[in-house]
């Protein structure tokens, strides 16, 4: 199943605390049951302004589509093509 990579842009994502995280983390994975297996979250990652998450999805409109019912922005939303790490190194 396809990999992909969500930008959403949040300005002071950096200085969100830990109960808006936590509030934020409860609605995607409320949002994610009501729409069944097919899509997972994997992890997200937060930065000043953005926060980075990465999706298993059968298609970019079921991401979409999640960031909708949730009331995330997804500002940019790209399949993984390819994966590597040190391990592609050896």
């Amino acid at each position: 199943m396809p990999k992909y990579m969500i930008e959403r842009e949040i300005p002071g994502a950096g200085k969100l605390t830990d109960e808006q995280l936590k509030a934020i983390s409860q609605t995607s994975c409320g949002v994610l049951s009501k729409m069944g297996p097919q899509i997972q979250w994997v992890q997200s990652y937060v930065t000043t302004d953005k926060i980075y998450c990465v999706y298993i999805a059968p298609n970019k409109e079921m991401v979409l589509e999640h960031a909708r019912q949730g009331g995330f922005p997804a500002n940019n939303v790209t399949e993984v093509g390819t994966i590597i790490d040190p391990v592609t190194a050896g």
